[in-house]
């Protein structure tokens, strides 16, 4: 009986009790393992557990997926991810597994603007330079994405098809390797979101060409949007998730999403995420899945229309 009794009470025992993963399948020194680390911090505070972020990088961030799709639908594995996981199944035709299917929505944790940057030798104060700069020196100048289907990834496609510039793409394992080539010279611009690509511009090491929102920021008043360099309308945020393995207890889905909420409430958080010009979300689960496949049909179009492809 007491064994009986000791076993229901385990059983009983409230979500988390022990630590839980939180998976970046991205490098260190990326906006997207910037936000798990913010928002893993305030989780483990406020449910007495340690979310542990792990970084698992590679083939543009499916292996890293993959891993939580085949997790036990526990709650103590989780992704955090971005809107590359919307993008990426349209470019990656031999994904193992269905963004649908495999996972269960929890959250948007929020999304950013993307800040366009340059390295420092290339002779363009702005966005419309470098676009004339590229369509006069083809072949020369190059940008950098953190990945395939990445909003940086999009983001440059886009401009380089609405601009009618031919800009080649050089696709990376993650924000950070672009932005280290981008400082050292071997390409020319890279797009990411503000929280990753803002301290190199401080820091001097590159120049801040235009930003991706439809109002310029706060913290780059003097630096023009896409919009007025010459593409008018022009406007693309990176926007993060959080989810879990298909079939994820609804108890725990609710546990996770309130917390979540209740971060992005918190004066700390806000802060943290203000000063990178992250508006935070906190989106309920089912809002939260129709916006993934709106989004998806919405980076098909743009796939379809500029032609996007992975060599």
């Amino acid at each position: 009986m007491l064994a009986c009794a000791a076993a229901m009470a385990a059983g009983a025992q409230s979500y988390p009790h022990r630590p839980v993963r939180v998976i970046v399948p991205y490098p260190p020194g990326g906006t997207v393992d910037a936000v798990a680390r913010v928002f893993a911090d305030s989780l483990g505070q406020q449910l007495g557990q340690t979310f542990v972020v792990e970084n698992r990088a590679g083939a543009s961030g499916s292996i890293g997926s993959e891993a939580v799709a085949r997790a036990p639908a526990d709650g103590y594995t989780l992704l955090v991810n971005a809107s590359t996981f919307a993008a990426s199944p349209l470019l990656l035709k031999s994904l193992p597994y269905d963004i649908n299917k495999d996972f269960t929505p929890i959250t948007n944790l929020g999304e950013v603007p993307l800040l366009v940057t340059a390295n420092p030798a290339v002779p363009a104060r702005n966005l419309r330079e470098f676009i004339d700069l590229a369509r006069q020196q083809p072949g020369k100048h190059f940008f950098g994405a953190s990945a395939a289907g990445s909003a940086s990834h999009l983001a440059e496609a886009a401009i380089s098809y609405e601009a009618k510039a031919d800009v080649p793409i050089v696709l990376y394992k993650g924000t950070g390797p672009a932005l280290t080539d981008l400082m050292g010279g071997h390409i020319s611009a890279v797009i990411d979101a503000v929280p990753s690509s803002l301290p190199p511009v401080k820091a001097g090491r590159t120049k801040a060409l235009a930003v991706t929102s439809a109002q310029r920021l706060p913290a780059l008043p003097d630096v023009p949007t896409v919009a007025e360099s010459g593409l008018p309308g022009f406007e693309m945020v990176s926007w993060y998730g959080l989810w879990g393995p298909a079939k994820l207890p609804a108890d725990v889905v609710g546990t996770l999403h309130e917390a979540v909420r209740k971060a992005i409430d918190s004066p700390r958080v806000k802060q943290v995420l203000s000063e990178q010009s992250f508006v935070g979300k906190a989106t309920a689960p089912e809002a939260f899945a129709a916006y993934v496949r709106a989004e998806h049909a919405k980076y098909a179009k743009l796939i379809k229309a500029a032609n996007i492809t992975i060599e």
